[in-house]
């Protein structure tokens, strides 16, 4: 459970932190490739942090099952 916890914390860090920076280029006024760019980056990191939490609980749930 406390991996799941530790996860679910992640996840929701790494979503504000797209979220700011989304908020922050749209401030700057910045171009529209910069603003496709770096959302294009964080969806990236989201869907890289999302796929290696997925594995890290599939791990952990086959390891406490086995053992």
């Amino acid at each position: 459970m406390e991996v799941v916890m530790v996860a679910a914390a992640a996840v929701v860090v790494v979503v504000v932190v797209a979220a700011v920076a989304v908020v922050v280029v749209a401030q700057a006024e910045a171009e529209a490739v910069v603003v496709v760019v770096v959302v294009a980056v964080v969806v990236v990191v989201e869907v890289v942090v999302v796929v290696v939490v997925v594995v890290v609980v599939v791990v952990v749930v086959v390891v406490v099952v086995v053992v």
